[in-house]
């Protein structure tokens, strides 16, 4: 029988003469029983007795890990089935020596590998449900195997078998592995007691696990699935259903979270400063010690040395240096893996070149079968690796293990980079909040700053920490790979070497370069955008101008300066591409010719080849080498600031509000409320709340009940020496109005700030009074909390939140007050504008309010808090009369005196003087009065007919104020504008998203899948050809070329190392003379199309961006007025800033790794198929994996990404909110409810991340495990099929290619995903690339237009009718008027009566589908744009201002000159006012002319239009934002200036054309009456009477509503407009 189990070569293979135990295959078939009592026991077990018994057990999400020695069973396990893979190989080599064959060698070990993985699988499903009495079968079966293999080694020792035998070695470290798992199970009984013992131990599940919320199970699950990312499967396929959210992604684990890893380096420092040795253990213990500490700063300086900063680094290495050094073993452990690889090869093609000479010795030796012991075959471990089986499946393990080894190193670094980014978020944070003011104030510490520490810094030393391993791994590597090209090549190896060591300070300066030019990239990238900006910002007016090609020029100047410093950034990441492609050519090249002129052994293909693979391994970490030094120099720096930042100046202990010492942190201990810190509901890490309150103290006899506030011979500095308030004497009455007055800079708001504890102490004391019936903060539930004080700085400060979240604070909602509170401050007006109401959320910073918006906001937050005192700085600063009367009656006087709140007000408003219970006089830094108002009269009359005087002054602005439309009105229409536009913008996502709906027939589950993962062709194919034609196909053409040329050179190499072996050395010259030279011109060009591809890739990246940006500028430039109406203008800039810059410096790159990376992949599967075409029946299924692998993949990293992006965002915000509204936040004392939100911000993004460096890692340990197959099944096909291929060098290469697939087919893929991403930009663009243009050419050329065309002014509208848009109904119809020459024309109407749209026809800004409008005899369709817009004047309602000269502003044409433009400013009553600015007609305007008040601005624009000398004026509700005094002005200059010229007026008040020649009076789009003024007036039922009336009434003080006799309504016209549902609102409605 030819398999029988102990053979049959000879007769006593079966004799048990000498006893049972020495015959050797009895004592093999002994070794079966362990295994095949393990699989008849736990076979039943795991597939019959499951289902019953995982129900009874609920433990979250199956991963709890709780027998003791976890993570060692599975390494011993791993050890034993590698093991057990070198028996089977023993056996069956062994077998081979053989005349019949043995079973008995190789099938024992075949069943133990069976049993081996059984026994883990086994275990794993008893400990996730937790059955722990089923383990005693494994405890039985490790104790059998024990026994049985310990009789064997005996046995093997008594016959004389030993350690030289490689057979004994696998034995003993058999029974090692048997006797190590049976003390693991030992254990487990022992700790456990789950049998033997009466009452086994309870457990229960980790925090983490218990809360359904924590969905990163990471540390919590077993070895196989920490190592292959298996747990992130159902994520990263469920993408592919439906998208990723936050919901989805869950918490963190606690060990995780911001404030657990805040302690840990908190301990750190603390550990560090005492110099003692920090202690292990859990990060828990002393918990509430720790958190009552998270107050104060951890980096104060040590009282010992008080000049010398405690060391950031050692605290970071302290808390974080074990995960650090872990990855480092795991990364040493990777890299040498890495060298198996080229050594393996180096073996499989020796034996291979040998192997004729191995088959006659191995027949000559299998005679002697005899002398053997037990009658078989025993190895030496040399000769199992002579086996090229053998080394295919040995470099297979290496490389699996190499991989995974890698993988756990940078996700082990990531974890601890993201740990360290937020303990050193959450420390930065707890330093902001206990900044000292004068630091912010005084410029010290800019806002800019924080943002930088925030954004730039935290990210530097993360990723530091994600290189930091490098740098000690890569010397090594280095080291050892020269070590074994000296061992392989001798003398010649060091050359190569050290033409890469030479070339690396090379590339180490190009990174420092590419660095440099990219900061300036972003500087000109800034100026381009803020020029974007304006443009964008003053289009309407550009239009009007016919401007918009001289700013568009402009913009292009500026990009130009960009494009030359990006075509230096491409050129200098070209040359590094170029480095890192060329070095390992030049290297070989070195080599391989040297070698083959001074060495005396020729070169055969084994040295070739693994050399050829260190050359490639030796080349990476060369390359991240200057990557790694320069993050290791830019996280110096960032340690440096940080420390910079931690030891500035903090602003002084709480207890200045109870006038006491600091309490103790021991009373804070002890205290009642200490032990409410820790709410056991709620997870540990977000208790932070209770432990802010400063402990009570009894009330001082001294100190009286009626004074809440008491300041006792105070001196208050900024920083300084020298004191800003000085000799300060206060008390402020409780439940009383205090009133603060002075001059501007007089110290008002530095006072209320001194009380609050924000400015230095010099000397003296403030005292806050404690109210009777709250002794005890924390018993009984108190209305009103002391120690916060509701405080409304006079800048005021929003949260990116909803309007009533801003106005809450964090307090409990309460309707009532609530409703009350938005009464008080008019707020009900301005909320039911807001899309949402009052849940729409405000900008950042309140960006999309107006000034006087955002002020009442922040006092109504200060009334709503239900506190005891209340300060006001300055509310009515940006509020027109009106809201400040209603302020004051309503929200101060009323609703914050009937709740006896001590209430002090900073005001310039001294007319409400009267109100005020006490008074405190400010002058100069220093109390001038105190006292009531009866007091100051009495006894300073001086000072009392000062403000007197200031009084009249102020009713007199008063009345002109009343005069003014409201500037509230005002303030809402330009909140209704920003809204419009934001709803449109929903509009258009919503089209948009409609239209991508369209495109797919069918919206079912399976088509949005298919849509989420098909790669964007269409838009890659755009982004080319914008690069153009002649570009694409050079990059196409020299990547292919270059591809080839690489091929070749290593194709002639195995064709010389082949050749070599045949030649004798009499042909050597000869035979060099044929193959060096080739090889030689090979790798020139080589190296040359290296250049020329790295080039150009870049260059036509920067043709396509070139092309991409100048048609965006120019179509969205050019775009009827109609589309920046209907898209807001975030989203235009987003396509100049972010997608502009992805275009610009990232897809280049991606693109080009991208191409790389399929090429290597493709010509490395190309060679091996050429050498083995086998290989491709094996790679159809490896196509099929990677296909689906990448599918899942890329549509699970977009969702991530996209995830990590915006959250990053609020987080950021989050940040310079806080330290913009530090004041606020610390008067209110609203640290604590700050601080939680950011630990939850920081740990929102931190998952996010995490989860994402998690896809990143579950993606390369399956395209290296795909690689890794590759390159065994490209092994073993060559290795079977080398009868056919009979040249090992090819064979060499073809193994040398198959390890380069490992290194790149993850890189294919990420690859893809990012250009994904990126390529969503180009979309982004050619979107608005399909804008339609206006028509600038017209019918007529500008040859045919007269030069002083229009000279006369006179306007024929002959059967007007306009509109917007196609789709959108007529907003004029039928409009018929003549204007003669130089008349002076009113237009007025109702609001949407169309009177602007009449302005913007007058341009052909709109679309006239119906008539015409003739000026001067020349139909204004039929001129071009340019020529019709330069020719005729406007002035707009809003005035826009360039930044730039006063000069530019006038006329950037530069056509007019000094004098004329003097001349303009005069008229405008401007000319002084510009004389004394530094410059003149040079002075700077700043962005949006910002520098001058909108009145100036108004003139500005008028002398604008005078500049210009057209015949034809336009104002556009030009007076509507000025003051009545700017308003007198404008009139006058209109009358005197623009004699003899066309002047037509288009007024929201009709009091402004009350002297027109001529009125047209619109409504709803039709001209409905037109003649004088005058005589309009006289018709009383005309419309323009009944507008005039109207007017009339709402500008007075009081209104009357009469009806039968009787009065029904009576107040101002603001009040009785705002009852919608009253008498005279209905009746203005129907005038209106």
């Amino acid at each position: 029988m030819a398999l029988s189990f102990c053979g049959n070569d000879s007769s006593n293979s079966y004799s048990v003469e000498d006893g049972v135990l020495n015959n050797g295959c009895f004592v093999d078939a002994l070794n079966l029983v362990p295994h095949v009592f393990l699989l008849f026991i736990t076979f039943p077990i795991l597939f019959i007795g499951w289902g019953s018994q995982s129900s009874k057990v609920q433990i979250h999400h199956n991963t709890w890990l709780h027998f003791p020695g976890h993570n060692l069973r599975w390494i011993l396990t791993f050890a034993l089935l590698f093991v057990h893979v070198c028996e089977i190989a023993e056996g069956i080599v062994s077998n081979g020596h053989m005349t019949s064959n043995h079973l008995h060698l190789f099938m024992p070990a075949f069943m133990g590998f069976i049993a081996a993985t059984t026994s883990v699988v086994y275990y794993h499903n008893i400990e996730t449900s937790n059955f722990p009495k089923l383990l005693l079968a494994l405890f039985i079966y490790w104790v059998l195997a024990f026994i049985t293999k310990t009789i064997k080694l005996e046995k093997y020792a008594e016959n004389s078998v030993g350690i030289q035998h490689l057979r004994f070695c696998i034995t003993a470290l058999l029974v090692l592995l048997y006797g190590m798992l049976m003390a693991v199970e030992v254990n487990v009984i022992r700790v456990r007691k789950y049998v033997f013992f009466a009452n086994p131990q309870k457990v229960k599940p980790p925090e983490d696990l218990q809360d359904l919320g924590v969905r990163f199970l990471q540390p919590f699950v077993n070895l196989l699935s920490k190592a292959t990312y298996w747990w992130m499967n159902p994520l990263i396929m469920g993408a592919h259903k439906r998208p990723i959210e936050l919901k989805k992604i869950g918490k963190l684990p606690i060990a995780m979270r911001a404030l657990t890893n805040y302690l840990r380096l908190k301990d750190a420092h603390t550990s560090v400063v005492r110099g003692a040795e920090g202690r292990a253990g859990s990060v828990f213990h002393h918990l509430w010690f720790c958190v009552a500490h998270w107050q104060s700063s951890p980096w104060e300086q040590t009282p010992d040395d008080p000049e010398k900063a405690p060391s950031i680094w050692r605290s970071m290495y302290r808390a974080f240096g074990r995960p650090i050094l872990l990855s480092s073993t795991f990364r040493y452990l990777a890299d040498l893996l890495g060298f198996a690889g080229p050594l393996c090869i180096s073996g499989i093609v020796k034996h291979l070149e040998n192997s004729q000479l191995n088959q006659t010795m191995a027949s000559g030796e299998g005679q002697d079968a005899q002398v053997w012991p037990f009658g078989v075959y025993f190895l030496s471990s040399n000769e199992l690796l002579q086996n090229t089986s053998v080394l295919a499946v040995l470099l297979f393990l290496a490389l699996v293990l190499q991989r995974t080894f890698l993988q756990a190193s940078y996700y082990v670094t990531i974890e601890t980079g993201i740990n360290l980014r937020g303990a050193l978020l959450a420390m930065i944070y707890n330093k902001i909040l206990r900044l000292s003011t004068s630091n912010m104030s005084m410029g010290e510490m800019t806002l800019g700053q924080i943002n930088n520490l925030v954004a730039i810094e935290t990210n530097q030393l993360m990723w530091f920490l994600f290189l930091c391993p490098n740098l000690w791994a890569m010397p090594v590597q280095i080291i050892m790979g020269v070590i074994l090209l000296y061992y392989l090549l001798g003398f010649s190896a060091l050359i190569g070497a050290s033409v890469i060591v030479l070339l690396a300070p090379v590339q180490y300066f190009i990174a420092t370069k590419l660095a440099d030019t990219q900061k300036s990239t972003l500087d000109y990238s800034t100026d381009r955008l803020k020029k974007t900006t304006e443009i964008l910002k003053g289009i309407k007016l550009l239009k009007l101008y016919a401007w918009e090609n001289i700013f568009c020029a402009s913009v292009e100047e500026t990009r130009t300066k960009e494009l030359t410093s990006l075509k230096t950034f491409a050129l200098y990441t070209s040359m590094s591409i170029f480095m890192n492609a060329a070095i390992p050519i030049a290297a070989v090249l070195a080599t391989f010719v040297t070698h083959a002129y001074i060495s005396d052994s020729k070169l055969t293909p084994s040295e070739a080849f693994a050399s050829l693979a260190l050359f490639h391994i030796l080349v990476t970490p060369l390359f991240l080498l200057s990557t790694v030094v320069r993050f290791a120099v830019k996280a110096l720096i960032s340690v440096q600031k940080l420390g910079e930042f931690l030891q500035s100046d903090e602003i002084g202990d709480d207890s200045w509000r109870n006038g006491d010492m600091p309490v103790s942190l021991e009373s804070c201990r002890k205290h009642p409320g200490g032990t409410k810190a820790i709410n056991r509901k709620q997870p540990l890490c977000y208790q932070l709340d209770s432990y802010e309150q400063p402990t009570r103290r009894p009330l001082r006899p001294s100190e009286t009940e009626d004074v809440a506030v008491k300041v006792i011979s105070g001196f208050f500095t900024w920083g300084s020496s020298l004191s800003t308030l000085s000799d300060i004497n206060i008390c402020i009455p409780t439940g009383q109005l205090t009133m603060v007055v002075g001059q501007v800079g007089c110290g008002k708001s530095s006072l209320l700030l001194a009380m609050l504890g924000e400015m230095q102490n010099i000397s003296g004391k403030v005292h806050w009074s404690n109210l009777p019936g709250c002794e005890m903060i924390y018993e009984g539930n108190i209305s009103k909390n002391r120690y916060s004080v509701a405080y409304a700085t006079q800048k005021s400060w929003l949260l990116n939140a909803t309007v009533e979240e801003n106005i809450t604070f964090g307090s409990p909602f309460n309707k009532q007050r609530y409703k009350a509170v938005i009464d008080a401050c008019s707020l009900q007006p301005d909320i039911d504008l807001l899309p949402f109401g009052d849940q729409t959320e405000i900008g950042e910073r309140g960006i999309n309010l107006s000034g006087g918006q955002r002020q009442r906001i922040c006092v109504a937050r200060a009334l709503y808090q239900n506190t005891n005192i209340v300060f006001l700085d300055d509310p009515f600063s940006a509020l027109d009369i009106h809201l400040s009367d209603h302020l004051m009656q309503e929200g101060i006087l009323k609703f914050l005196q009937d709740d006896k709140r001590t209430v002090v007000l900073v005001t310039h408003k001294l007319q409400y003087l009267i109100h005020a219970d006490w008074i405190i006089a400010m002058k100069d830094g220093s109390v001038l009065r105190e006292g009531t108002l009866k007091d100051i009269q009495n006894h300073d009359v001086e000072l009392y007919e000062h403000w007197k005087t200031l009084m009249n002054r102020q009713d007199q602005e008063l009345e002109k104020d009343t005069e003014l439309d409201s500037q509230t009105a005002l303030e809402r229409k330009t909140l209704r504008r920003a809204f419009y536009s934001r709803e449109a913008k929903n509009q258009i996502d919503d089209e948009d998203e409609e239209e991508e709906e369209e495109e797919d027939d069918d919206d079912s589950m399976s088509t949005t899948t298919s849509r989420r993962s098909k790669i964007p062709w269409r838009v890659c194919w755009r982004y080319l050809s914008s690069g153009g034609f002649l570009m694409v196909v050079m990059m196409i053409s020299s990547k292919l070329l270059k591809h080839s040329v690489m091929v070749a050179i290593d194709y002639w190499l195995a064709a010389w190392t082949s050749s070599n072996t045949t030649i004798s050395s009499a042909q050597d010259e000869e035979h060099r003379s044929y193959y060096v030279p080739v090889f030689s011109i090979l790798c020139g060009s080589g190296i040359a199309l290296c250049l020329i591809t790295s080039l150009t890739v870049e260059l036509m990246g920067l043709s396509a961006a070139t092309s991409l940006h100048h048609n965006l500028l120019n179509k969205i430039i050019h775009a009827p007025i109609r589309f920046f109406d209907v898209t807001p203008l975030g989203q235009i800039l987003n396509r100049f800033s972010a997608d502009t810059n992805i275009i610009d410096q990232h897809i280049p790159p991606t693109l080009e790794s991208l191409t790389r990376s399929t090429l290597l992949c493709l010509s490395a599967i190309g060679v091996i198929a050429f050498v083995t075409p086998t290989f491709l029946i094996a790679l159809v299924p490896l196509i099929v994996a990677f296909y689906f692998i990448q599918k899942y993949f890329r549509v699970a990293s977009k969702d991530l990404q996209d995830l990590d992006d915006s959250t990053q965002l609020p987080l950021l915000c989050h940040f310079s909110e806080t330290a913009e509204g530090l004041t606020t936040i610390r008067a209110f004392r609203h640290e604590a409810r700050f601080k939680q939100r950011m630990l939850e911000l920081t740990d929102t993004n931190n998952t996010a991340y995490l989860f994402l460096s998690a896809a990143n890692r579950w993606l390369e340990v399956r395209t290296d495990y795909l690689g890794a197959v590759i390159v065994l099944t490209a092994a073993v096909a060559s290795i079977w099929g080398f009868a056919e291929t009979s040249s090992s060098a090819l064979v060499g290469l073809g193994l040398t290619y198959a390890l380069t697939v490992t290194n790149y087919l993850n890189w294919v893929v990420r690859n893809l995903a990012d250009l994904e991403v990126q390529m969503a930009a180009v979309k982004k663009v050619n979107s608005f690339l399909s804008t339609e243009s206006e028509n600038y050419e017209g019918s007529m050329d500008v040859s045919q237009v007269p030069e002083d065309w229009p000279q006369q002014g006179e306007i024929k509208i002959q059967g007007l009718s306009v509109r917007y848009d196609p789709m959108l109904k007529p907003v004029l119809k039928h409009v018929n008027a003549y204007i003669n020459p130089g008349q002076k024309v009113g237009i007025c109407g109702r609001t949407g009566s169309g009177k602007s749209s009449l302005s913007l026809a007058f341009f052909n800004m709109v679309d006239m589908f119906e008539g015409k409008i003739v000026i001067d005899g020349i139909d204004i369709c039929k001129l071009p744009l340019q020529t019709l817009r330069s020719r005729l004047s406007i002035i707009l309602q809003d005035p826009v201002l360039f930044s730039g000269s006063i000069r530019f502003n006038l006329d950037p044409e530069c056509k007019c000159t000094d004098e004329g433009l003097w001349e303009a400013l005069e008229i405008a009553q401007l000319k002084n006012m510009v004389k004394a600015l530094p410059g003149g007609l040079d002075a700077v305007v700043t962005e949006g002319g910002e520098n001058f008040s909108v009145g100036q601005r108004q003139l500005f624009c008028l002398a604008r239009a005078f500049v210009r000398k057209s015949s034809i004026l336009i104002m556009d509700e030009a007076t509507a934002s000025i003051d009545m005094a700017t308003e007198n002005i404008l009139q006058k200059v209109v009358m005197t200036a623009f004699t003899g010229r066309t002047v037509v007026t288009i007024a929201h008040l009709v009091s402004s054309i009350l002297k027109a020649e001529q009125v047209l009076v619109f409504s709803s789009g039709i001209l409905v009456e037109c003649d004088s003024a005058v005589n309009l007036l006289a018709q009383e039922d005309s419309l323009f009477s009944v507008l005039h009336r109207v007017h009339t009434i709402l500008t007075a003080d009081l209104v009357i509503v009469m009806k039968r006799g009787n009065i029904l309504e009576y107040d101002t016209p603001e009040a009785l407009l705002g009852r919608e549902d009253g008498m005279f609102a209905s009746f203005v409605k129907a005038d209106m």
